[in-house]
């Protein structure tokens, strides 16, 4: 019922290492060992949160092994030239990219790929895109803070946490991110990922959040009177202007692992106010947000992120598997981590 915005180009923002939008860190990848490598795929998966290659070649003392190819999402392999029909099992391929820091662990990253014929897939991103100011907060927004994404591997520093909520982030592990499940947190964390939000207005009662790779709405009610349904990660919320500032207040949720922030969880009790401030002109948008949530944190907190304007295009959908979501335990990350 909802209808979504067309967008009419690829981005170049997502023309980034493939490190910059894991839901982990590549740490296991040896930056100082980048390969060139050989070999005929035999499974190629078009998925969340990664896009994975699986490669039958021959390694460095000549051994046929089966290579694990860990990428970027769908969006941003799509931003390269890549498509759901790039591979499948039979092509031959070469590739170049990062080994695992173990010589033995066949795991690699992808820089650029060609098939058997020499033609080099996903070489340039060099794609023109007209970008829109928005008017109305309507349109497709990415995360851009100052100095660059500041991508949230760890737990914030600092924040006033309960007795629970610290015993949280002191036992914190990259492995118990919903992502590795496939599960996807609600408010405020669905916002600080670094993917794409496309913002509509299917009414004059409603504003939609749409998450590229996030098959969650968030819906925005300004009639203060809409019917509450029943309680979820996303929330009910209600919206209103400040001025030119759009305010949104968010309650009504379930509990929700990591639904504050990276290694800190939510409650049922937990409150969004979040503040929208559109700039330059309607190329950027300020997120202030106050989180409140007693029982992960001693009192509430406020923090702000950032975001720039994309040309529209049409939003990327792709599902999650588990295959892919723990790919980093074939890269040793454990072992590279400690």
């Amino acid at each position: 019922m909802i209808k979504r915005i067309h967008l009419l180009a690829l981005f170049a923002w997502l023309a980034v290492p493939v490190a910059g939008f894991a839901h982990h860190s590549h740490a296991s990848l040896n930056m100082d060992d980048v390969r060139t490598y050989k070999g005929v795929v035999v499974k190629y998966g078009w998925t969340m949160p990664h896009v994975y290659l699986k490669v039958k070649g021959p390694d460095d003392k000549g051994r046929i092994v089966e290579y694990t190819i860990e990428m970027e999402h769908p969006p941003a392999m799509a931003a390269k030239g890549w498509s759901k029909t790039s591979w499948k099992p039979g092509d031959r391929i070469i590739w170049y990219g990062a080994h695992d820091k173990d010589s033995d662990r066949h795991y690699t990253g992808l820089q650029w790929a060609e098939t058997g014929d020499g033609t080099r897939v996903g070489a340039s991103t060099d794609v023109a895109a007209e970008i829109t100011p928005s008017t109305d907060f309507t349109g497709l927004w990415k995360r851009d803070d100052p100095g660059g994404f500041k991508p949230h591997y760890k737990p914030p520093v600092g924040w006033p946490l309960s007795k629970l909520g610290q015993a949280q982030v002191d036992n914190f592990s990259e492995d118990q991110n919903p992502m590795v499940t496939c599960g996807n947190p609600g408010p405020p964390k669905s916002m600080l990922i670094p993917y794409p939000v496309v913002f509509t207005r299917p009414d004059a009662n409603t504003l939609v959040m749409e998450r590229e790779l996030m098959e969650e709405l968030r819906v925005v009610h300004f009639d203060r009177d809409h019917e509450v349904g029943a309680p979820s990660k996303m929330g009910h919320s209600v919206g209103w202007f400040e001025g030119d500032t759009l305010v949104v207040e968010t309650t009504n949720f379930i509990a929700d692992e990591w639904g504050i922030h990276t290694g800190i969880s939510s409650s049922e009790q937990k409150h969004l106010v979040e503040r929208f401030t559109m700039s330059d002109g309607g190329l950027h948008l300020a997120a202030e947000i106050t989180v409140t949530d007693p029982v992960y944190l001693a009192e509430p907190v406020t923090f702000s992120h950032h975001w720039r304007k994309l040309a529209d295009r049409e939003i990327i959908q792709a599902p999650c598997t588990m295959e892919a979501a723990q790919l980093y335990l074939e890269a040793g990350y454990e072992a590279a981590r400690k």
